[in-house]
């Protein structure tokens, strides 16, 4: 999830911190080949400001498409303007599924007591929904679904708070990469990490951003649409959500910007969720 904007930090000591998926150009643009360029736009989305970086490619700061991603489903759908979306990819539960998430703690490339308790946090939100997926923190990376690890120190400069892809083969996306400086350089407590990782947990499991279409709703600035992914990944509505996205009444844990805060999830987000989580994948 979502980069600061350099022309926001100085504003920090006002409390008026907004966490955002900026365009500004990476140094690395010039090691994307045109060809995945091509592609990234071909599966919908718009290619402005993507990075390589290990798992693929990054767009908007926060969603890594992996080489299978690029690789695309020619499926065409219609999408209009409304509230919350999630991709053609979807995590396959039985019925009943525990997802396991493992932190690595301490160490230049570990998390404070902090973290842990913020991923403990956003793991009971998830689970307080009774969902057919459930989600349960574990002591070894050997074997676990999904694995927080360290962005890079360029990153975490460069003001990246997080980073996840999306599900394939049936199971969730296996990677969430934090920036280990939220609570020590942005003063963020446990929870608003946990909106943090809750949000790119989301990722994992098949959401895209609520504002995809115009990211200024939670963003601020121009007008910015990612783009609508109408092969490959996609960008499919939730029936029984509503239409619009407004942060100011509905703090959507999957809207594209955050100010930091605690944003657990909202009436419509647990509409949501039940949609694709009970007794439907």
């Amino acid at each position: 999830m979502k980069r600061f904007p350099t022309f926001i930090l100085p504003l920090l000591a006002l409390g008026l911190l907004v966490f955002s998926c900026g365009k500004e150009q990476p140094d690395t643009a010039d090691e994307v080949p045109q060809e995945v360029i091509r592609k990234i736009s071909a599966m919908g989305f718009n290619p402005d400001g993507i990075e390589k970086v290990e798992d693929g490619y990054r767009i908007e700061r926060d969603i890594i498409i992996t080489e299978e991603h690029l690789k695309g489903a020619q499926v065409d759908v219609d999408v209009p303007n409304v509230e919350q979306y999630r991709t053609f990819n979807t995590v396959v539960t039985g019925g009943n599924r525990t997802v396991t998430v493992y932190i690595p703690q301490g160490g230049s490339n570990g998390f404070s007591s902090t973290y842990v308790s913020a991923l403990d946090e956003a793991i009971s939100r998830y689970n307080a929904e009774n969902l057919d997926l459930g989600f349960q923190r574990v002591t070894s990376s050997s074997g676990a679904d999904i694995v927080f690890s360290r962005l890079s120190k360029r990153d975490e400069r460069r003001g990246v708070l997080g980073s996840a892809g999306f599900p394939s083969g049936g199971d969730p996306y296996g990677q969430i990469r934090m920036s280990g400086i939220l609570q020590s350089t942005y003063g963020l407590g446990v929870n608003g990490i946990a909106t943090i990782m809750a949000h790119e947990m989301g990722h994992c499991i098949g959401f895209r951003h609520t504002d995809w279409f115009d990211r200024s709703i939670s963003c601020g600035g121009s007008p910015s649409n990612e783009g609508q992914s109408t092969t490959g990944v996609g960008a499919v509505h939730i029936p029984g959500t509503p239409t619009g996205a407004n942060p100011a009444s509905d703090l959507s844990w999957m809207l594209s910007c955050t100010d930091g805060g605690n944003r657990p999830f909202t009436n419509n987000d647990k509409t949501a969720l039940g949609w694709m989580y009970v007794n439907n994948y």
